[in-house]
């Protein structure tokens, strides 16, 4: 084939930026890496979920010193732009995930919604006797018997939420007895006693070190936490604390004043 019919397919490569070194004088190293590592994403050349290269990967690639690379991959992480899992290296983020703020919605169903894979992890499943603290939540006599579960919710195989969950056993008898990895403890209670009334209140909170570990994040990284109380009737059905790292979801919600 004559050069000039293959002219259009070269033209059609993805655009690749400059070197560090044929970056405008003055300009920061790590800039010039962040650059060439969002050319690659937006060139379709990374998709989401596509693991980029580790910082020793970066410093052989293109030159530069491990804190320069350290500095470009942790930028992006708290940009959005890639997730950055301890002990498994970085991720082309996918668009973040939302929950809705008004609502209570199955976390497995916003998930599949969004065309993506839900799966969980039960941390803790056991009877206990109630705190203090959560036998107001439950309005429970202190010492009362209630139903304690953690499970850790993923997205596309990336942990997302936090759930931390204290039921009456009144209002859901047969709780221990589920398999969370199949149904979420939402789904369950929400078939077995009917949502009535919820409260929520929503706080940016720093996880706990037990909580960074499930979620493979830093103890400084933000997150978003909301905890719900809800009731079938006239029982309180459960306690539940969602905590959600702030780079990787988000909540929303509208209101209407017509529904007062």
């Amino acid at each position: 084939m004559p050069k000039s019919q293959a002219r259009p397919q070269a033209d059609a490569l993805p655009v690749t930026l400059p070197a560090p070194a044929a970056l405008p004088s003055g300009a920061p190293l790590y800039a010039s890496v962040k650059r060439m590592i969002l050319a690659r994403i937006h060139s379709g050349e990374w998709a989401p979920g596509t693991r980029v290269p580790s910082e020793n990967e970066l410093v052989a690639e293109f030159g530069v010193s491990k804190m320069t690379a350290n500095r470009a991959l942790r930028e992006l992480g708290s940009e959005g732009v890639l997730v950055r899992i301890q002990g498994s290296g970085s991720f082309v983020a996918e668009r973040k995930g939302h929950s809705a703020l008004f609502e209570v919605r199955n976390i497995a169903e916003e998930i599949v919604e969004r065309g993506h894979s839900h799966s969980a992890l039960v941390v803790l499943l056991q009877v206990e006797a109630a705190s203090p603290e959560v036998s107001d939540a439950l309005e429970l006599p202190i010492g009362a018997r209630v139903f304690h579960s953690v499970v850790l919710h993923h997205e596309n195989e990336v942990p997302v939420q936090v759930e931390d969950r204290f039921v009456n056993p009144a209002a859901a008898p047969e709780y221990l007895g589920q398999d969370f990895t199949r149904i979420t403890p939402n789904a369950y209670l929400t078939r077995v006693a009917p949502l009535a009334v919820a409260e929520h209140v929503v706080e940016a909170v720093l996880p706990q070190p037990w909580e960074c570990k499930l979620l493979a994040i830093a103890r400084s990284e933000p997150c978003l936490m909301i905890r719900r109380r809800t009731w079938s009737g006239a029982t309180t059905v459960t306690a539940v604390r969602l905590l959600c790292p702030g780079s990787r979801y988000r909540l929303e919600g509208r209101f209407n004043e017509r529904a007062g």
